[in-house]
């Protein structure tokens, strides 16, 4: 447990995980696609004094993964330095289960006034918010918008694509290896991205793909990855909470590019790169609105440059190679869309057509793999 800021107050969980604080957020948001008539019938909030605000934070993971719950623990700490304070709680590990609703609701119990839940919860957050119609709440990788509950993701698929620009560059033997935790948008959309962006140099590329069933399992993906480059993949990428496959990588002499945060660390001999998320400016943010009393549900994406990007390039990139790469980051940055049809996917159905662009919200419900990749469904 871990207790800073005036009138802290004792939060108890069958997980044991707490801890106590200041708050912070803010940054470059594109709307997205909701419930529309929400807004209508939003009651009007009132100011907040730092020192009476408690703003909940639950983690799917622990927040020394070194990756995704660690990444949304550092917004947590940006918040505390942007409101010296006010007093923050986090719960770490919280079950994709009822024990969630449960830890949700002593959130609420223990006078938060904005609960954030840092991966999709789906009913079992929407549950707590709908009988807390006067606490915020925001859900990441959720999909659903009501009065007092909104969602924010990250279009990470772009950053993914540049390194895949990058993969299908160095690989030599044509064959990605995908380490996911589960057949969902977000890891469809990281896969698709990454194979996207590596045809873009070289259409024979192909990616084979393995799902764990857990967003941090060292073990398992470890495993996952040794099997991939027994089968031929001399480039591993994937969503992972930590950086197990890029040790992989560097026994078995092959390259991976990572997720979340830098990993350069882990393995600069086999280090490509990372998508590299930052949720600071998003919280400190959302925490000033709901102080001064504007806070509003939203449904919003994190955008290249601002929020998500791609990682320095590690020291075995070839110059070329980046500049290849980043070439295509610039064209995004200034506003081109690479998702472009015509799109098959992996059963040879073509899902996008020629002269249809794919937009964010398209990209982020996204069930299918496109041509080229196995494995993931």
């Amino acid at each position: 447990m871990h207790v800073t800021g005036s009138r802290g107050r004792l939060l108890t969980s069958r997980r044991s995980l707490l801890g106590l604080a200041g708050v912070a957020a803010g940054t470059s948001l594109l709307p997205r696609a909701g419930r529309a008539d929400a807004a209508s019938t939003i009651v009007p909030r009132r100011p907040i004094a730092p020192a009476d605000a408690l703003i909940a934070f639950g983690h799917t993971g622990p927040i020394t993964d070194g990756g995704w719950s660690m990444v949304h623990d550092r917004g947590v700490q940006a918040v505390r330095r942007a409101f010296p304070g006010i007093r923050t709680v986090y719960v770490e590990s919280v079950p994709y289960s009822a024990d969630a609703t449960r830890i949700f609701r002593q959130f609420v119990a223990e006078g938060a006034n904005m609960v954030f839940a840092t991966s999709e919860y789906g009913d079992f957050i929407k549950d707590v918010s709908d009988r807390a119609p006067d606490v915020a709440f925001m859900e990441c990788d959720g999909t659903t918008l009501t009065p007092n509950l909104g969602w924010y993701y990250v279009s990470h698929w772009y950053a993914s694509y540049i390194i895949g620009i990058a993969a299908g560059l160095m690989s030599k033997t044509g064959r990605l290896g995908f380490i996911g935790a589960f057949p969902i948008p977000s890891v469809y959309a990281s896969a698709n991205a990454t194979l996207l962006g590596a045809q873009s140099v070289n259409p024979a590329m192909t990616l084979q793909g393995i799902t764990i069933n857990a967003w941090f399992d060292p073990q398992a993906a470890t495993q996952a990855a040794t099997a991939l480059v027994d089968n031929g993949c001399d480039f591993l990428c994937g969503i992972m909470d930590e950086p197990a496959y890029l040790r992989v990588a560097v026994a078995r002499g092959v390259r991976a590019a990572m997720w979340n945060t830098g990993m350069l660390k882990y393995g600069p001999e086999a280090y490509v790169s990372s998508v590299v998320l930052d949720f600071n400016d998003f919280y400190v943010a959302q925490v000033r609105a709901l102080l001064d009393g504007t806070w509003r549900p939203s449904a919003a994406f994190l955008t290249l440059g601002h929020g998500v990007d791609r990682d320095a390039w590690g020291p075995g990139v070839p110059e070329g190679v980046a500049r290849q790469a980043d070439d295509m980051r610039d064209r995004m940055l200034a506003g081109y869309n690479p998702f472009r049809g015509p799109i098959h996917d992996n059963h040879g159905r073509l899902r996008v057509p020629a002269g249809v662009t794919l937009d964010d919200a398209a990209i982020y419900h996204c069930d299918w793999a496109v041509a080229g990749v196995s494995g993931l469904g």
